[in-house]
């Protein structure tokens, strides 16, 4: 039965509080694996495993009567006639978060409600930040002549080049897409553009953090970005300052 504190949290508290705690625990699971030398592979595989029990659980207990989409979560059908589902994703940047001293990965929890954001949340756990719709973030001005970019540690997707021969942008490379937009957010970056294949659970919270703090977020063709489709895979997405918008999707379409 829930208590009256739980009745009494909001959906953004409640978002806030699951991407943190999740965060903390994935954090203590990782310093008892590296000590105990456990392998790459086993970090991953108990990271994700344990964040998604964990916020399978308190969703199931403080909001039975929503649906869930997770990466890592059985397929809920409720989602598809619900007007509230829970996008999350327990660990998004699983590789990131399995390499000592990287901080670069993160916990998304957003709520989709009626065709918008209702709550959303990002968690930096190595970095003890959490991130949410409400308050929002304040964007700190830049001085920089040049656009700084973030992109994938691994590999620049072809949107990223367009931008970055189109504004001559310097370049940064980070992990998880949380981390990558919560950089913009933070200033540390002004743009981050990914074509290269993405779900709606790996861009659900990035994207309602941003929008809540007046940063730009859509598709690559400038579209909105929208959730809950039967199919997860959402494939692209930007997010940058709002004075950079026009002249990434000149960059992209001319």
């Amino acid at each position: 039965m829930s208590n009256a504190l739980d009745i009494e949290e909001t959906d953004v508290a409640l978002a806030g509080r699951l991407a943190t705690e999740a965060g903390r625990r994935l954090v203590a699971l990782r310093e008892q694996l590296f000590a105990a030398g456990a392998s790459t592979w086993d970090v991953k595989d108990a990271g994700d495993a344990i964040a998604q029990e964990y916020l399978a659980a308190e969703l199931a207990r403080t909001r039975p009567d929503d649906a869930v989409l997770s990466e890592e979560g059985r397929e809920d059908p409720r989602r598809f006639d619900a007007e509230r589902v829970w996008i999350i994703d327990p660990l998004d940047g699983t590789r990131e978060f399995s390499e000592q001293g990287r901080d670069d990965w993160a916990v998304h929890v957003a709520l989709w409600e009626r065709g918008g954001f209702g709550a959303g949340a990002v968690s930096l756990p190595a970095l003890e930040r959490t991130f949410t719709t409400d308050p929002p973030e304040p964007v700190p001005p830049t001085t920089r002549e040049r656009p700084r970019l973030v992109t994938s540690r691994t590999r620049a997707p072809y949107a990223a080049v367009l931008v970055a021969e189109g504004l001559q942008c310097d370049a940064i490379r980070l992990g998880s897409a949380g981390a990558k937009s919560m950089a913009v957010l933070l200033g540390h970056a002004d743009i981050y553009v990914h074509d290269g294949g993405m779900y709606q659970w790996d861009s659900a919270a990035p994207a309602a953090v941003a929008l809540a703090a007046g940063l730009h977020a859509s598709r690559i063709d400038g579209s909105p970005l929208v959730y809950n489709d039967r199919d997860p895979w959402l494939p692209d997405l930007i997010v940058c300052r709002p004075e950079l918008a026009d002249g990434v999707l000149e960059s992209l379409w001319g």
